[in-house]
């Protein structure tokens, strides 16, 4: 996304993490963040689009300097519409 100007290192992964989940508005415990090189991939299962953009919009606007990747799956959050058969 962005181009690094501010090294990519352990201690910005540790305070990535710790944004998602201490802040407040995020809370989110289910996103792992890791370093490739010089980017940093952020993993794992959201209940939605949107929760997936408020992650991603938290982590650009604190460290809008950082290449960034997204690998956030959504996850079936509704009830099934069909009964499951077991055999």
């Amino acid at each position: 996304m962005n181009h690094s100007t501010r090294p990519l290192d352990e201690y910005v992964e540790a305070e990535v993490q710790r944004l998602l989940t201490e802040d407040a508005g995020l809370g989110e415990q289910g996103i792992t963040v890791a370093r490739r090189e010089h980017t940093l991939i952020l993993c794992g299962e959201v209940e939605s689009r949107q929760r997936c953009e408020e992650i991603v919009r938290a982590v650009t606007e604190r460290f809008p300097d950082i290449d960034l990747r997204v690998d956030i799956g959504i996850t079936r959050a509704a009830a099934p519409t069909e009964a499951e058969e077991l055999l």
